[in-house]
């Protein structure tokens, strides 16, 4: 029996689920797109925030996307606009829709400190979240996350924006994508993790304020070994199967009075830690939890999957410009263990200490 058939056998355990879901999307050769290193953006389906009171900037449309009509064209190609309807172009012009507006879709970027997230207008969660820890970073203790307070993020327009009346009484945890913790060199760092551009909502007992909280530190533990670790977090909506029809479907609930925010079935993080080495190897790890309880015990490493997957599920691109000759596979170049601490026992006195200022149910982590 082949491995991918064991998988899809092994996917009715709760505990495989995640990364099985995940590696179902199946391997595919790495797209030769090439990416903008820029760290400002904007372009026709992307606009910029840096600050929490930035505004939506100017959208140009590239030169690809600038339109001329058939007659334009025709003259243009040295044609007569009155030539025969056999050799004109076509009678219609689509693109003169582009004159009242582009539809979209747009990603919001936003550019802080300590991260850089993409944000989803449809499902009001980031599509990634990208941050880079340090042992020198890790090191400082600049901030404090007791001064720290939720916002929404006036980068984007009120009409998509996460509010956070959506996660009042909602019974999910406003989870931070780049941890708190990881920005603690800086109070102004820490403070722009708040946004509710790096939140999405998780499931918080057994989760948030366990077992993704283990992980996390997991993270910043790597830093023993790397220099440099750079760290992709975001949201997933992946299928399940019905057992009453033996087909697929994508469910998820949405939060929020009238429904706004998309709760995620799972997330997923792509790590890359490398060895401080210009055209240095970098030791690369994908995995993908479920958004529900996981008991402590459960090895990180049975959420493994391979970085295509991930890719696969979410429709992006992690490591398009790194050379298969500099990869090395993160849990074989190191161990991948979580060790288990009382976060869950300091985020109920955390929560108890801050409940009478906190007018939302939805506890913070880290």
């Amino acid at each position: 029996m082949s491995k991918t058939t064991l998988a899809v056998i092994a996917a009715a355990s709760a505990g495989a689920g995640a990364a099985i879901t995940a590696t179902m999307y199946s391997l595919r050769s790495q797209s030769e797109r090439k990416l903008d290193n820029t760290k400002t953006i904007s372009t026709t389906t992307t606009t910029v925030s840096t600050g929490p009171s930035t505004t939506t900037a100017p959208i140009p449309i590239p030169a690809k996307q600038v339109f001329t009509t058939p007659n334009q064209q025709a003259a243009q190609n040295g044609l007569s606009t009155s030539a025969p309807a056999a050799l004109s172009l076509a009678p219609v012009d689509p693109s003169g829709l582009f004159e009242y507006g582009f539809p979209g879709p747009v990603a919001d970027i936003a550019t802080r400190q300590a991260l850089i997230s993409s944000f989803d207008r449809r499902l009001r969660n980031p599509h990634w979240v990208v941050e880079h820890i340090t042992p020198a970073s890790l090191a400082r203790r600049g901030g404090d996350r007791k001064h720290s307070v939720f916002l929404e993020d006036e980068g984007v327009p009120d009409k998509f924006r996460a509010k956070l009346k959506d996660y009042f009484r909602s019974g999910y945890d406003r989870g931070h994508q780049v941890p708190a913790a990881d920005a603690r060199w800086s109070q102004a760092a820490m403070d722009e993790t708040f946004f509710l551009t790096n939140m999405c909502p998780q499931v918080g007992e057994g989760f948030n304020r366990d077992y993704w909280a283990h992980f996390e530190d997991f993270c910043r533990g790597l830093t023993a070994r790397y220099p440099s670790v750079r760290v992709v977090t975001g949201p997933l909506y992946l299928p399940k199967r019905d057992p009453a029809d033996n087909k697929w479907y994508v469910r998820y609930e949405v939060i929020g009075n009238p429904p706004n925010v998309a709760v995620p079935t799972h997330f997923y993080k792509v790590i890359f830690a490398e060895d401080g080495k210009v055209g240095g190897n970098v030791a690369l790890g994908a995995f993908v939890l479920p958004n529900a309880p996981i008991p402590n015990e459960k090895p990180i490493t049975d959420f493994e999957v391979p970085v295509e997957a991930v890719e696969r599920a979410s429709g992006l691109e992690f490591a398009s410009k790194l050379p298969p000759q500099r990869r090395r596979r993160l849990c074989a170049d190191t161990t991948c263990a979580l060790v288990i601490r009382d976060y869950a026992d300091r985020q109920k006195a955390f929560a108890k200490s801050s409940s009478s200022s906190n007018s939302s149910n939805a506890v913070a982590k880290r």
